[in-house]
């Protein structure tokens, strides 16, 4: 497990032990109605409440508060409970070891160590929980910081069916997720260090790029294609683009054919393909649209609307005489129509089934990788208009712009995820397996929906350009600006050709208010010069005198 994971799981540890969950079996409690309240739910609405601190640690702090809560009012003084707490807070990994109850039966490792009786005859864990969270604080935010509550509601369903494995892996933002409008990341953004940048590292031999190893290290040999490369960097150089980044990939395996990047604002700044600083905009529609087909909505299903161009506002959620026009889910995807999406999350996606999708497509989650490359972070509110505003791509959701193609990739792949390769591996060692994580039907329909994108919608001009289209390619496009200072980002993801998907990119341009091109004439550049350099396979066909010949 790895350490941001682990601080994701850190909470659930100790409220487990407050609950006294039971081992799997026949007399493990059912999980409370949502009619009856719990401890549970209690805990869970109090750390909605504090507000003042993000993720794991503002809950474990309300938790210890909790417990500290507890055993002063059960007037306990059991040096061994009170250390058994502490270990497994310190240590949530190593379980205590198993007791036994009264009946005989194993306990379970989450189980409440024994408590001592108080003076009122009431043991620690049967003195509610209610009580001790009034007046509960949280630690202070640090100044400046930006911080959100933990996600209160994929806590209280973990603590009510007492199964931490309730919260997968990305449910729960690793660290506190930044205010778009506030606190934009991108203010901080910071370079990749050479020692850890393999590309900036590497040296041109023959026709590939070698990273030389040290005196026990071996070469490594990048999947890197030096003229792919050189040509997205000359092209970002020409048009001198104050930041940019294009990633190129073979989908069917990961492996990473270009990785280019230029800053004009900063020539020295390396890293951009890999840092996580821009918020995703309308990407983000590509979890949304593969979360509203696994609920059961067709790329067919129309939705009528009207504005929502720029921003949304609650009235646009609602069905009214002045929605004027109507879109299939799929054109509104190759529109970017922000209404529909919003309308459309509203009604049929929970925040519950957005950030299960968003989490099976890697966000809040590490993505292994030869360097170091940001988590994509993503804020997805509980419900209400502020779910239907993250559907439509104007949350809190950062992406970096190799994830961004591996989202492509995904798609490519027919819903199969592969993670990056930038290293070639040894010829005995295997490549990723992929794992799939949308069904057929959904990654079919996710790919007609990019389709309309190139063909009727946000890209179909640069596409169409006399002399440089691209045959059967497919995306999505989008764009979002940042005030004071004007930062206008710029994102084009996507893949070709449709059927046998070759290559998958991923381009992103910031601009200042004057630019010379965006994140769509990159991706299809990227698209094109990749498809040229890597032609497709040769048909094989049977001579003719063999037919019938065995």
């Amino acid at each position: 497990m790895s350490k941001r994971r682990l601080l994701a799981a850190l909470p659930l540890f100790p409220l487990t032990l407050l609950l006294g969950a039971s081992a799997p079996g026949t007399d493990a409690n059912p999980a409370p109605s949502a009619a009856t309240p719990t401890d549970a739910q209690t805990l869970a609405q109090a750390v909605t409440a504090l507000g003042t601190d993000a993720g794991p640690m503002g809950a474990r702090a309300l938790v210890e508060k909790v417990e500290a809560g507890q055993r002063a009012q059960a007037g306990t003084s059991d040096a061994g409970a009170a250390a058994s707490v502490a270990q497994a807070q310190g240590n949530p990994g190593t379980p205590p070891a198993p007791t036994t109850d009264a009946s005989g039966s194993a306990a379970g490792v989450a189980q409440a160590p024994a408590a001592a009786p108080s003076t009122n005859g009431a043991t620690a864990s049967q003195v509610p929980a209610a009580p001790a969270l009034a007046g509960a604080e949280a630690p202070p935010a640090a100044q400046g910081t930006d911080t959100r509550p933990v996600d209160a509601r994929a806590l209280a369903e973990a603590l009510a069916t007492k199964d931490a494995a309730t919260l997968e892996p990305g449910m729960v933002p690793p660290m506190p997720v930044p205010s778009r409008e506030k606190a934009p990341p991108f203010g901080k953004l910071q370079g990749l260090p050479r020692a850890q940048d393999l590309v900036a590292r590497a040296k041109l031999e023959g026709n590939k790029l070698v990273v030389k190893g040290g005196k026990s290290a071996p070469d490594q040999v990048l999947t890197i294609d030096p003229g792919l490369q050189a040509s997205l960097t000359k092209i970002m150089q020409n048009y001198q683009v104050p930041y940019g980044a294009a990633v190129v990939l073979e989908p069917s395996t990961g492996r990473v054919l270009a990785m280019a990047e230029h800053s004009e604002a900063k020539p020295e700044l390396r890293g951009l393909a890999v840092r996580a600083v821009y918020p995703a905009a309308s990407i983000f529609k590509i979890v949304t649209g593969s979360a509203l087909m696994e609920a059961g909505v067709s790329p067919e299903t129309e939705e009528c609307f009207h504005g929502g161009k720029r921003r949304l506002n609650e009235r646009q959620l609602e069905d009214t005489e002045r929605d004027g026009a109507c879109y299939s889910l799929a054109l509104a995807m190759g529109k970017s129509a922000n209404v529909i999406f919003a309308k459309m999350t509203s009604k049929h996606l929970s925040a519950d089934a957005l950030k299960r999708m968003a989490a099976r497509l890697r966000f809040n989650r590490e993505i292994p990788f030869a360097q170091p490359l940001d988590v994509s972070l993503a804020y997805i509110p509980e419900d209400g208009f502020a779910l239907a505003n993250t559907g439509a791509g104007f949350g809190d959701v950062y992406l970096s712009p190799l994830h961004g193609a591996l989202l492509a990739a995904m798609a490519a792949n027919e819903g199969r995820w592969v993670d990056p390769v930038l290293v070639e591996p040894e010829p005995f060692m295997p490549l990723p397996e992929p794992e799939p994580v949308l069904t057929p039907t959904a990654a079919h329909g996710l790919t007609r929906m990019m389709e309309e994108t190139v063909t009727h919608g946000t890209a179909r001009g640069v596409f169409r350009e006399r002399g440089f289209q691209v045959k059967d390619a497919v995306g999505k496009t989008g764009t979002l600006a940042d005030r004071e200072p004007f930062r206008d980002y710029s994102w084009f993801v996507g893949f070709a050709p449709k059927d046998h998907p070759r290559v998958a990119v991923a381009a992103l341009i910031v601009n200042d208010p004057k630019w010379r091109i965006r994140g769509s004439y990159l991706g299809r550049e990227a698209l094109r010069l990749a498809l040229e350099r890597i032609p497709a396979p040769a048909e094989v066909t049977a001579p003719a005198g063999a037919a019938g010949k065995h």
